[in-house]
């Protein structure tokens, strides 16, 4: 995993911008802390932060080969978990190869298939060639969008990195947001493409990006499918743990320290039950890490939410299929401590956080990097196979709208933009851009012949959740665990995987009633039977009063203050909400979070707001 950046301009020579292209990779450092590199020519240059997990010594980048036309030069940030047969394959072609990195056989295989390389790879992955032999760029991401890539036209050429920081770090870049890119903020969207900062885009997931002299161009190589499901139940469960299996094994490829991430929910569970077997046959152990919070255990209370509290349950799974488990207890100080907050919101150049739950999930890889470099996650079941609440929830199925939002983020419930003035709020116009965004979504939607309605609303409830509300947890995880130099891997997003079950009708995917049913048939041999039978528990919350106190009186430090945040937000929302006394409903709290977090982004990022 690594941080990439660079520069493509054909009116310039950038060989005498090495201070430009060093800052922008430099934005990076936390993405990629074991080394760095730049490699300028004339019109181009590349920039890369490396994270080594992949043959440690052999696979510095920006990495070249020298053809007889040109230079061919990748600089490259990800994992392509099949690279060993591509390598093999490459092999009996021709090529020749001096490491024995992942990086350099996507390199081979540009060489070789150009930008159909992408269509051979299975992992997660965005990169960047530039093949001199025709002065031309190519961007490249995986299928799903696990791994981040931005661009950003100039008058000759473009910009790009795995983060915005990067790009905004070169004085072609202005550092601008708009409504537009506000309303992307606050809307639970996640419109494929959009990146918040006027004139930026993000390279579509299973996009590709050409530029040369005739300009900017862009394509798909891959998105979700609808295909026919002709298998029966036996066969769909088994194919479902086949694919697991293979997936984990791949996934547990590594030259460097690796774990779980283990809430002691069905996915998690699942991932690190798997991880477990596998290694159990070479004579290894599989080391998971659950985040707790101090107290936690006793003073528990049951919610609309979460049923039961993570601990018990990890420690179960740990013990029954031998991890060497650990948790990482947190408590409201760190939590709420603004420097904490300030490295999240750095980390994801964006003021849209999960307030304690991002603070906590920071700290919690913080802590795990100690011991591994690499973690495999259970994020994205739920968007894969169907486990969140509102799938099941008749007002939900029949909403005109995204289903998260029929759900949490409508009627009373607290949202980002009641923070705001009357003004800002009467301009965003959520609702309209919402109600576009939603029927601009359905239409990428394919049919199968022959599919009932209630299957082919289903089918777009899945669809919906798989290219967008999938993309804000992923762009999460991806930013908060690389603010820390770890490796976060998502088994459930192998996209073979994801075209299965997707396409596997939802009378199957429900059998047995409940959420999830496939993937829990699919592991019952591996698990215990309290997990199996666990109602599904989002990643947890502090309950810690402390931590309500803490921001109450951070919000009435900032109330003492001119902060830019009143330019945007109520100052008297925010006044009611510190004149409040006893416990707070939860949607208070966050309100607090995300008033706080807005004027973090404000004083890091200092943007010229266009409205």
């Amino acid at each position: 995993m690594c941080g990439i950046a660079g520069w493509v301009s054909y009116d310039r020579d950038l060989t005498r911008h090495q201070a430009d292209l060093d800052a922008m990779t430099a934005t990076m450092a936390c993405r990629g802390p074991d080394a760095s590199g730049v490699q300028l020519d004339r019109h181009a240059g590349l920039g890369h932060r490396r994270l080594a997990v992949i043959d440690v010594d052999g696979g510095t980048q920006p990495m070249a080969v020298q053809t007889d036309d040109g230079t061919v030069t990748i600089t490259y940030s990800g994992e392509a978990y099949n690279f060993g047969e591509l390598r093999g394959e490459l092999r009996r072609r021709g090529h020749r190869f001096r490491t024995r990195s992942d990086t350099e056989v996507v390199l081979h295989g540009y060489l070789e298939w150009g930008e159909a390389v992408a269509e051979r790879l299975n992992g997660m992955y965005a990169f960047a060639v530039w093949d001199s032999r025709v002065d031309k760029l190519v961007l490249i991401r995986d299928r799903l969008g696990v791994k981040p890539l931005y661009y950003y036209r100039t008058d000759d050429g473009v910009l790009f990195g795995s983060e915005p920081k990067a790009i905004l770090a070169n004085p072609l870049a202005e550092r601008a947001v708009d409504l537009a890119g506000i309303r992307e903020l606050v809307s639970f969207t996640q419109t494929p493409g959009s990146a918040v900062w006027c004139g930026m885009n993000e390279v579509l997931p299973g996009g590709v990006v050409t530029v040369d002299r005739a300009g900017l161009r862009e394509h798909r190589y891959w998105t979700l499918p609808s295909r026919p499901h002709t298998d029966d139940l036996p066969t769909t469960i088994a194919n479902v743990r086949s694919l697991l299996r293979d997936v984990v094994e791949r996934q547990l490829v590594s030259d460097v320290p690796r774990c779980t991430l283990l809430s002691g929910g069905l996915d998690s569970s699942a991932i690190t039950a798997l991880a477990a077997a596998k290694l159990g046959e070479r004579g290894e152990k599989v080391r998971s890490f659950a985040v707790d919070f101090t107290g936690r255990e006793d003073d528990f209370v049951a919610d609309e939410l979460r049923a039961t509290t993570d601990a018990p349950y990890a420690r179960e799974v740990g013990a029954h299929v031998g991890s060497l488990h650990e948790s990482v207890v947190l408590n409201h100080r760190d939590i709420a401590d603004p420097a904490v907050r300030r490295a999240v919101i750095t980390a994801r150049d964006s003021p849209l956080s999960l307030g304690d739950m991002d603070t906590s999930l920071y700290l919690l890889f913080q802590a795990i990097r100690q011991h591994s470099t690499v973690a495999l996650s259970g994020e994205s079941a739920d968007e894969v196979f169907g486990g969140y609440r509102w799938f099941f929830q008749p007002e939900a199925q029949a909403a005109a709208t995204f289903p998260w939002m029929a759900v949490f983020v409508s009627g009373a419930k607290a949202q980002v933009s009641d923070r705001f003035n009357a003004d800002i709020t009467a301009a965003l116009d959520l609702p309209s851009y919402i109600r576009d965004r939603y029927a601009e979504a359905l239409t990428e939607i394919e049919r199968v012949d022959g599919e009932s309605d209630h299957e082919f609303r289903m089918r777009e409830m899945c669809y919906l959740h798989l290219t967008r509300f999938v993309r804000m947890l992923l762009e999460r995880k991806d930013r908060v665990s690389m603010a820390v130099g770890l490796e976060v891997r998502v088994p459930f997003c192998d996209h073979r995987l994801v075209e299965y079950v997707y396409n596997t009708p939802w009378s199957m995917k429900t059998f047995d009633g409940r959420e999830k049913s496939l993937l829990r048939a699919a592991t019952a041999d591996l698990l215990p039977r309290s997990v199996l039978d666990r109602v599904k528990a989002p990643y947890p919350a502090t309950l810690d009063p402390m931590y309500t106190s803490a921001l109450l009186q951070q919000c009435r430090d900032l109330l003492a203050t001119d902060d830019p945040v009143f330019n945007l937000v109520d100052r008297a929302y925010l006044e009611g909400i510190t004149r409040e006394s006893g416990a707070l409903p939860i949607e208070i709290r966050n309100g607090m979070e995300r008033v706080l977090d807005l004027s973090t982004w404000l004083d890091i990022y200092r943007p010229e707001l266009r409205f």
